[in-house]
């Protein structure tokens, strides 16, 4: 009869084995681009999110054993959807999700909080539009670790936001406060570049006493790879998310009863133009 250590040993390594989690891998690409695997450890089913180059991305797929399901398309650039016709080509029949009918190869348009699932993931599309007017941010939720992910494009950055090509002010506004800012403030937040690092120069610009930037700034001073970031620490440094800040409304110009779209909009343009 075994023992009760044995018993209980057993038993511990059969739930370390079961209870597995979701996993991501940021694939750096182009100059500062990030593609990323999504995967159900469990399934061992995945995504690959703006695969520019399928050449990177693709042998991290095989070396994990994992079943590519298909592509999450953030929006139509070329330096995050350029890479879906030769991926395709590699791995024909995978299904391309996105908000946008210029997405090269798209197969599945997707609406705004409709939801899939990658094996036991949940995948919610959030419209999330400004940067482009078809660009789409991921949700995505084990629900059997309660672990929470957003891959956003350009729409959120660490520390930033995207520059507003096929919107205005409003619309990121909705986009950053509304839709993503909503989310728990324990999802971990999967952004397209690697701006984290001037992003974070200007909101010190913006906000000068804020110690969390400063402290931010030289946590990256040793780290090349930013992401992820959360939700909830993006609300303590990013100074898009931070408008009803006194420093950051005195930097634009602007009073405390001024709207926050319109602090928004001069943040942007002073983003824009900033060294």
């Amino acid at each position: 009869m075994p023992s009760l250590r044995n018993i209980f040993s057993q038993r511990h390594r059969f739930v370390h084995i079961f209870v597995k989690s979701m996993l991501v891998l940021p694939v750096p690409v182009l100059s500062d681009n990030y593609a990323y695997v999504l995967v159900d450890e469990d399934s061992k089913e995945g995504v690959v999110v703006d695969p520019v180059e399928p050449h990177k991305v693709l042998p991290v797929i095989g070396q994990k054993g994992i079943t590519l399901n298909g592509v999450l398309t953030t929006h139509h650039h070329h330096d995050h959807a350029g890479g879906n016709t030769k991926l395709l080509q590699e791995k024909p029949n995978v299904t391309v999700w996105g908000g946008d009918d210029r997405i090269p190869q798209l197969t599945h348009r997707v609406k705004d909080q409709e939801v899939f699932r990658i094996g036991r993931l949940e995948v919610t599309a959030l419209y999330t539009v400004c940067h482009t007017r078809g660009s789409v941010s991921y949700y995505v939720v084990d629900p059997s670790t309660n672990d929470k992910a957003v891959f956003t494009g350009d729409t959120l950055f660490i520390g930033g936001c995207g520059r507003f090509f096929e919107g205005d002010a409003k619309q990121m506004y909705n986009s950053l406060h509304n839709v993503l800012g909503r989310l728990p403030k324990d999802t971990k937040v999967y952004c397209g570049h690697e701006y984290t690092k001037s992003n974070l120069r200007f909101a010190a610009h913006v906000e000068p006493n804020n110690s969390v930037i400063k402290d931010k700034l030289a946590w990256c001073e040793t780290h090349e790879c930013t992401v992820p970031s959360t939700i909830g620490d993006e609300f303590e440094y990013n100074p898009f998310l931070r408008l009803s800040s006194p420093e950051i409304r005195k930097a634009v110009g602007l009073d405390a009863q001024a709207d926050p779209i319109e602090v928004l909009a001069r943040l942007r343009a002073m983003k824009d133009n900033f060294k």
